[in-house]
């Protein structure tokens, strides 16, 4: 049975001339990606009007609330004791959030009573990935 977790957090996006403007985000996790985590914006957040994903590993989040971590489009890193800021990269810009430190702390802990790290069985995942590359050849 697939389990999915979903947690709202409190995101602010730091403009250019360093304001904070509050974003509404939601954590996303679910056991049939185990490996995968997904913060998801709603319609009103986005350039475009529409509701935008973005997936990366458990791991760099969790290495990213110790440490700078992250490679490519998504990096993150602590922003003194109770923040983490999270840079993501795309075609369109670049857009710097910071986040409550303890709320990701209280979601990663909680993908881990679901799917205890080292225990994430990936095949089905590996599985997902050869057919979204080469559908049924």
């Amino acid at each position: 049975m697939d389990i999915t977790l979903e947690q709202p957090v409190r995101a602010r996006l730091i403009t250019a001339d360093e304001q904070e403007l509050a974003v509404p985000a939601t954590f996303r996790y679910a056991s049939g990606d185990p490996l995968a985590v997904h913060m998801d914006f709603p319609p009103e957040a986005s350039l475009d009007g529409k509701e935008v994903s973005w997936t990366f590993s458990r791991s760099l989040l969790e290495e990213g609330l110790g440490q700078p971590a992250g490679a490519g489009d998504v990096h993150l890193w602590p922003c003194g004791e109770t923040r983490t800021a999270l840079e993501l990269h795309s075609r369109s810009g670049m857009a710097l959030l910071q986040l409550d430190t303890p709320a990701l702390r209280r979601f990663l802990l909680r993908t881990y009573a679901v799917v205890a790290a080292g225990q994430e069985d990936v095949s089905a995942a590996v599985d997902r990935g050869l057919n979204a590359l080469f559908g049924t050849v």
